[in-house]
């Protein structure tokens, strides 16, 4: 395997140079790579094929491979927030332009992808030992979409 691991190819059906456009707008420490184009004499000749890109220091590849697959919320990624500010700002980023809220911090954006945006405490709070916190603390989880970093740290106090 080479140095540089995994990429995550993400199947489109032609917005891949869009989409790698958008995520790399979102997320820190991304750039956009290679752009590879299908052959001239295929049957969409000349239209971009790949749009190689990383986004928050991961690698992807976007795919314009067409209509046949799409994604479902089988598949998410999840963003570990430090503070309510990166909650809103990925929230805010990832529902725009007919993005989708979804339940407990899940969300879709415009291209159909599933997140999940979740402050790194809640992560903490469902490991702890102290049960009845855990359980509080999902409890509120389960009745947000997005989530309130406050109110979940309050529910895991018995506040």
């Amino acid at each position: 395997m080479t140095a540089e691991g995994f990429a995550t190819c993400l199947w489109f059906d032609r917005q891949a140079e869009e989409a790698a456009r958008y995520y790399v707008s979102v997320f820190k420490d991304s750039s956009l790579g290679r752009i590879t184009h299908y052959p001239d004499d295929a049957d969409r000749g000349g239209e971009v094929l790949t749009v190689d890109f990383t986004a928050n220091g991961q690698q992807f590849v976007a795919l314009n491979g067409g209509p046949e697959f799409t994604f479902n919320e089988a598949v998410s990624f999840q963003i570990i927030c430090d503070d309510q500010e990166e909650i809103d700002h990925y929230w805010a980023r990832l529902t725009e332009d007919g993005g989708q809220p979804g339940p407990c911090g899940w969300l879709k954006d415009r291209y159909g992808l599933s997140w999940q945006v979740v402050p790194k405490a809640l992560l903490e709070m469902v490991a702890s030992e102290d049960r009845e916190s855990s359980a509080r603390a999902v409890k509120a989880m389960m009745g947000m979409g997005k989530l309130d970093l406050a109110a979940l740290e309050a529910a895991y106090a018995g506040r």
